[in-house]
């Protein structure tokens, strides 16, 4: 029975610290929502566990729009009302 007990006991302080490591890495359900201003827009960034899904952008005047990627996972994105209209990705200059 003590044999048992040891046994039980070791196992127990070796997985504790797995356990708490496992909690740590709980994806969240609630996005996180960046928002900034650029000129006379503002600008919402969504992401959920650090991957950016979409941006809400909202003008100063006129209706706000949604940037959704492509097709899920790709840096590409597209406007959600009008998705055949290309974003462009380059970029002309650099300092």
């Amino acid at each position: 029975m003590r044999t048992i007990n040891r046994l039980w006991l070791t196992s127990l302080l070796l997985t504790a610290p797995l356990l708490a490591v496992a909690a740590d890495d709980t994806p969240s359900a609630d996005p996180e929502v960046t928002i900034r201003t650029e000129g006379d827009k503002t600008i919402q960034e969504y992401r959920q566990n650090g991957f950016l899904y979409a941006i809400k952008i909202t003008p100063k005047h006129g209706k706000p729009y949604f940037l959704v990627r492509a097709d899920g996972t790709s840096p590409n994105f597209i406007r959600s009302d009008q998705p055949d209209m290309l974003i462009p990705q380059w970029e002309i200059f650099s300092w």
